[in-house]
């Protein structure tokens, strides 16, 4: 699979390019900034882009506008953000059109090289990966319903829902049985008031809901 990845910072830009190679991907091309990136997007179609948040001119959000572009221009593109500190209002602007293959992650997750590749492979198969300290600090900030509700193990199923964990994996983490992980599933589901559906969409609503009420 051909993957773009943008990023400033030289050294980091090499690291990644060569965990994604161990990886099996093929770096089709790197960019510093995200004139560059959409560009090697435009010409090579990737099958994930890896962006940084922030890069030139501006380091603010030019990553998260870029990649919103991109899903806008190339429907489908799988991208996955990377951020030095914890920005929960971008994850929120990435996922409010489209869930499907979408991460944002922060960039110590790559010093755990299984667990990110992991995560990128999970969002270029389609899926969503949120590094777990954004919803973490969502869930301490929020102090009113419906979240307000969850227990505190809920609130744990919620996270590892976020980082896009499996039933199997999530009563793994959790040392419980896979009976009780979906037993709390459905709690998150009723507390949140989310409609009977699809069970997978259900899990990507949940977290969506929650952060987009953090931005209330």
């Amino acid at each position: 699979m051909r993957a773009v990845i943008a990023e400033d910072s030289v050294l980091l830009r090499v690291g990644l390019t060569k965990v994604l190679e161990m990886a099996g991907f093929q770096v089709a091309a790197e960019a510093g900034d995200a004139e560059g990136l959409l560009a090697a997007v435009a010409e090579h179609r990737p099958g994930l882009a890896l962006i940084d948040v922030r890069m030139p001119p501006g380091f603010t959000d030019e990553g998260v506008r870029a990649a919103v572009e991109i899903r806008r221009r190339w429907p489908g593109t799988p991208v996955v953000l990377l951020s030095q500190y914890v920005e929960e209002r971008y994850a929120a602007d990435l996922l409010s059109a489209n869930t499907s293959g979408v991460g944002y992650l922060l960039k110590q997750r790559v010093a755990d090289v299984a667990d990110f590749v992991a995560a990128v492979r999970r969002v270029a198969d389609g899926g969503t990966a949120l590094d777990p300290q954004v919803v973490a600090q969502l869930l301490l900030r929020r102090d009113s319903d419906p979240f307000a509700r969850l227990t505190p193990r809920e609130r744990e199923v919620l996270v590892l829902m976020a980082e896009g964990r499996s039933n199997a994996g999530i009563a793994q983490a959790l040392v419980v049985s896979e009976s009780a992980v979906a037993k709390h599933i459905n709690s998150i589901f009723a507390k949140l008031n989310l409609p009977v559906a699809d069970v997978d969409h259900r899990r990507v609503l949940a977290v969506l809901r929650f952060l987009g009420a953090s931005r209330d």
